[in-house]
């Protein structure tokens, strides 16, 4: 499974990415070897996340996410957490990080 994704970061920021194990690059992110963006905004923690079965549409997704206003952003935010399924991924996948 590929997944594009939603960081918020410490200083309010929004991280759009994409990769194929959430937890992992989640955990890559906070340790400072995920993207140069977040290595100066940690801790992030994931808030948003959409399921492809292809890395090709993952990352159209992403480039999407990339051209999307804060406000949209924000948006989509609230609109996952408002969907049972993606909840639960988010809550999976930060409670990882937190171990």
């Amino acid at each position: 499974m590929n997944y594009a994704y939603l960081l918020l970061c410490a200083d309010d920021s929004i991280y759009a990415g994409w990769t194929n194990d959430l937890q992992k690059r989640l955990h890559a992110h906070n340790e400072g070897h995920g993207a140069k963006y977040t290595r100066g905004r940690r801790p992030v923690r994931l808030v948003y996340a959409e399921a492809f079965a292809t890395k090709e549409e993952a990352q159209r997704r992403e480039c999407q996410f990339k051209k999307l206003r804060r406000t949209e952003r924000l948006s989509l935010i609230c609109a996952g957490q408002n969907d049972p399924h993606t909840r639960a991924l988010i809550e999976a996948a930060n409670a990882a990080e937190q171990e």
